[in-house]
């Protein structure tokens, strides 16, 4: 990755913006929904976002603020940027930021598009009422690879709380009777080391793998599908799985 994705609390902290015209008034605006407290350069702040059109003005403002130690943006100079500004699909508290590393505000505009259409509008709503669930999820599942199972079956496609269905029902899902599985194996075989050509079903297995059986020569693009805390095992799977997803992976001769 170019960059580590995060999101930062800036309600009620200062932000340096420097420059005027349509790119900061945009920032501006940003930052104002973000909360954050917008000063200028004479006060001390651990953000900037340099947004002066004028070239060598821009670079020398740059150059002053990394000196003082400040994370910088500067608009529409990528190669200068420590951090840059997604476009972003707002379902609070559901966030999603669509990143280019500064290559093309376009395409992350044109994503930001289809994944606006794609989002319904009460996800926020289901996040909220996880959150406010979860003494009654901990309760009904105590180990917590248990309860990520759950969480898993659940939110997945088709599932009672399935973020993309019509109506997720939290209260249908804490009362099923049905529990999932303790322990399953799914054989993964894809078709290339191009993670690109994993079908749905198998990028869903990875994501959702609590460990990865893989040869010693398996392709890191296949393997970072998988989720950053499962386990990554050199061999076959064993005849006495441990809880969980397993999934062994096989690639073409």
């Amino acid at each position: 990755m170019h960059s580590l994705p995060i999101f930062v609390r800036l309600a009620g902290r200062a932000v340096m913006l420097l420059g005027q015209g349509e790119a900061a008034d945009a920032k501006r605006r940003l930052l104002e929904r973000a909360g954050a407290v917008i000063v200028g350069e004479e006060v001390q702040a651990a953000l900037a976002i340099v947004a002066i059109e004028d070239e060598d003005a821009a670079l020398a403002a740059v150059e002053r603020l990394k000196a003082r130690g400040v994370l910088v943006n500067a608009v529409d100079r990528p190669a200068l940027c420590d951090f840059t500004l997604p476009a972003i699909v707002d379902r609070d508290p559901v966030l999603v930021a669509i990143g280019t590393g500064g290559s093309s505000a376009g395409l992350a505009a044109a994503l930001r598009q289809r994944l606006e259409a794609l989002l319904p509008a009460q996800l926020g709503e289901l996040a909220t009422a996880l959150l406010a669930a979860r003494g009654e999820m901990r309760a009904r599942w105590p180990d917590p690879a248990a309860r990520r199972r759950a969480l898993a079956a659940g939110l997945g496609a088709g599932g009672p709380i399935d973020p993309l269905g019509v109506d997720p029902d939290l209260g249908l899902w804490l009362n099923a009777e049905t529990e999932a599985p303790q322990h399953e194996l799914v054989m993964l075989r894809p078709r290339s080391a191009d993670p690109d050509d994993l079908t749905l079903r198998e990028a869903r297995a990875l994501a959702q793998a609590d460990r990865v059986y893989h040869p010693i020569d398996a392709p890191a693009a296949i393997l970072d599908r998988a989720r950053a805390d499962a386990d990554r095992i050199i061999g076959t799977a064993p005849a006495a799985l441990p809880p969980g997803l397993s999934v062994q992976l096989e690639m073409p001769a």
